[in-house]
């Protein structure tokens, strides 16, 4: 019998032909926190009495609360570097950029087993790893022994063919699936996203959505390794880490979903969960005050060229703040040598350092009583973005981009 790609990954890191519902114990290849949940995983790894297993693969991640808010977090700050300074392990500063577009960037292998003290750490899924979210105790194991349990997931497969529509992106099929089978309709399951509209999707949309299987309950998002994967590890200067890697042709899933890519419509999610979805056409009217474009979910170079294309030479509602959250360094920089920075900036819009900024609610864009914001990040509980009595849309660069400029929730291709 065939195997999905988690039934494959987690048989090779085992050695043991595990299938769906197996325990298996299997190598971990990379361990990471991040500073809310760093000092946590520490504290507990240090009263255990081991030593790291891997340093070269074991890192901390400063990007949450950076240029940090306040005393607390900087002294969380200190412990952090204090440890890896004893350990040998690896700190990623403030500056460098969110752990979940790092990982992918500088870490992720296709094949790999990547855990992480946060939830999104399924975006490395877009290459071809299993990579997923632990608490701290379970990372903390897989810091000192290299290895944790892990039940395998039985898999959805996610068949998306055809062709996107103008003004439609990676975004919106994921906002429509979530929409579709619910926050809690893939609890433990591993989303396999197939077809061939995902086999010319590139690899800025594959993390996005992989990112985002998390919001459907899944245990992994994954993608198969292609030649998409080998152009992006090789633009990276990771060509060697390459590695083909795909489901077999007979292999056995719990349930199997078609999307029609040509059919999708820009789509938005609404206060307070991410499956309450609606097209964004069907929201016209609905004022907002402040829209976020970046964070780990869409702070890519394309993320933000598809943004600046749509604000060139023009300016945003008066009754918007627009903020822009590079995922890391190397993408500021690269937005800076494309120009993309600086017609965002003569746009009106307020630059952050490369980190979380505003999506977790710590600092860098709160909101205010009775606020509505339209973020391309990742989640809209209430409170968020660090006010139980603010409003929060989630949606694509283009109709958070076209949003700016209408102040309100628009479909891009009014403006595109």
């Amino acid at each position: 019998m065939g195997k999905t790609l988690a039934e494959k990954i987690l048989s090779e890191k085992s050695g043991t032909d595990a299938k769906a519902g197996d325990i298996v114990i299997a190598k971990v290849d990379l361990a990471f926190v991040q500073d809310t949940t760093g000092p946590l995983t520490v504290r507990q790894f240090q009263s255990s009495g081991m030593g790291l297993s891997n340093p070269a693969r074991t890192v901390l991640f400063i990007d949450h609360a950076v240029p940090s808010p306040n005393a607390n977090l900087s002294n969380d700050h200190i412990f952090l570097r204090d440890f890896a300074k004893n350990t040998g392990c690896v700190i990623s500063e403030p500056g460098e950029g969110v752990c979940h577009q790092i990982v992918p960037e500088s870490y992720a292998r296709p094949g790999d087993v990547i855990v992480g003290a946060d939830s999104h750490t399924v975006t490395a899924g877009g290459l071809g790893a299993f990579a997923t979210g632990m608490g701290s105790s379970d990372v903390a194991v897989a810091m000192g022994l290299g290895k944790n349990w892990f039940r395998v997931p039985e898999t959805f497969k996610i068949d998306v063919t055809g062709n996107f529509q103008k003004g439609v992106y990676p975004k919106d099929l994921i906002l429509h699936l979530i929409g579709l089978i619910g926050a809690d309709g893939a609890t433990y399951k591993s989303l396999e996203f197939t077809g061939n509209a995902t086999k010319k999707m590139s690899m800025s949309g594959r993390f996005t959505i992989a990112n985002m299987a998390v919001e459907a309950g899944a245990k992994v998002g994954l993608f198969a390794s292609d030649e998409t994967t080998k152009e992006f590890l090789e633009s990276q200067g990771r060509g060697k880490d390459f590695k083909a890697l795909d489901a077999d042709k007979d292999a056995v899933y719990e349930e199997v979903i078609r999307i029609k890519a040509d059919e999708l419509d820009p789509t938005v999610a609404m206060p307070h969960t991410v499956d309450n979805t609606s097209l964004a056409s069907a929201l016209k009217g609905t004022k907002i005050q402040q829209v976020v474009i970046g964070t780990c979910t869409n702070g890519r170079l394309e993320d933000l060229a598809v943004a600046a294309a749509i604000l060139k030479g023009k300016k945003p509602a008066k009754t918007v703040r627009l903020i822009i959250a590079p995922a890391s360094r190397r993408v500021l920089l690269n937005a800076i040598e494309a120009g993309y920075i600086a017609e965002l900036v003569a746009s009106g819009a307020m630059i952050l350092p490369p980190g979380c900024g505003p999506c977790l609610g710590l600092h860098q864009g709160a909101l205010g009583d009775g606020e509505a914001c339209l973020s391309t990040a990742n989640r809209n509980f209430e409170g968020r973005m660090g006010n139980p009595k603010s409003f929060i849309y989630l949606s694509s660069p283009a109709t958070a981009a076209a949003s700016a400029l209408t102040g309100e929730i628009t479909d891009p291709r009014e403006v595109m």
